[in-house]
This record gives C-alpha cells, structure tokens and sequence, in this order.
C-alpha cells in the first residue's frame, strides 16, 4: 500500500520512511507523483498540515500524511513557528537551513533566554474529503547554542541542544534523534493512529 507524503522536503521524507516502517507502507513523496507544494496560508502547524495532506490526497487519489514543524524560540514569542522555512528570508539572506541557522544566531545575539522546542504535527487523511482526519504532534524541548555543532540531521539541529543528552540534535546518531525528537514523537502517534483507524 502506498501513502502520499504531502512534503518535498529530503530529510523529512528520510526521517518519516523510518519511522512509519512498523505500517508496512510505501511512503511516496508528492513531488515522485507530480503534485506541486500546496498553500501554507495559516498561523498554526495544524491547520497547514491540514491543507498539505488535503492537497496531496486530491491530487493522488491515495491516502495522505502531511508534516507540518518549526521552531518555536521563547524569547520571540514562539516565532519562528510555522514561517520557519522562510526565517531566513526575512532578514535579506536565501531561503535554506544554513541560511535559517546564520540568521537565528544573529538574532539570538545577546539573548540570555536560549530556550526553544522543535514542533512536528502530522497529520493524516484517507481522502481530501475526510472528515475524521488523524492528528498527532510532537515536541523537543531544549537550548538554542551560540554556534553550530555537529554534522548530522537537518534544519535547525546543529543549534538545538538537548540537556539530556548534553549535545545538539546533529551530533546524534539518526536512530538516536528519531527516539527523542518531535517529528519521532509525532510519527510514533501517527503510527498508532493509522494502525487503531485505517488498519483494523
């Protein structure tokens, strides 16, 4: 069985393709199918993961499971939030990770309250019309470091430091990161989901 995944998005695709093993499932990522990036026009994960996994099921005719993340930083309100994607953007630098880490720790300048979560919802429709769409979220809590470390993972893990482990996102192995992190959390829910919903 295959499952449209409403993202383009390489690590996401690589993360979620290990998490969501336990289903069994072949998780096609939109772009494989042709489909084009959907509008993101809302201020909360839920609500664009909505539109994301609606768009992908219209267009596929199969089921779909949509991400929606970001970065949530205490001292900014919870910004980035849902425009995490384009934070670099808005500070006159090209949208991308690198780009997006640079311009958080120019912001983060001289901010003493480092605390930030990573967010992930997923969420998963059986047809663009779904009226019992399935929801699950996840959330990492840690520090924002005042440079990057490590090389693995994406986004914004070189910077996103977990006490408990006493290092970064990017210095864990993947298998590691998949345990702790909120896309992990989230896909773990999502699994249940699938398996008590669609499955049985």
């Amino acid at each position: 069985m295959k499952i449209v995944l409403a993202s383009n998005n390489a690590g996401k695709l690589a993360e979620l393709d290990a998490l969501f093993a336990p289903l069994g499932v072949e998780l096609v990522p939109q772009k494989a199918l042709g489909i084009g990036e959907a509008e993101e026009p809302y201020r909360t994960f839920v609500e664009n993961a909505l539109t994301k996994a609606r768009h992908a099921a219209r267009a596929s005719g199969l089921w779909a499971i949509a991400d929606d993340a970001g970065l949530c930083v205490d001292a900014f309100g919870g910004l980035p939030g849902v425009d995490t994607a384009y934070y670099a953007t808005r500070f006159g630098y090209e949208k991308g990770d690198a780009n997006n880490v640079r311009a958080l720790l120019e912001q983060m300048q001289g901010v003493d309250n480092r605390r930030a979560a990573l967010v992930s919802t997923l969420v998963g429709v059986r047809s663009a019309d779904d009226p019992e769409p399935l929801i699950a979220s996840g959330r990492a809590v840690g520090e924002i470091t005042r440079e990057p470390i490590g090389d693995q993972g994406f986004g914004f893990d070189p910077v996103m430091f977990l006490p408990q482990f006493g290092k970064t996102f990017a210095q864990l192995p993947p298998a590691v990161k998949n345990s702790v992190s909120h896309r992990g959390a989230a896909a773990r829910g999502m699994v249940e989901l699938v398996i008590g919903r669609w499955l049985t």
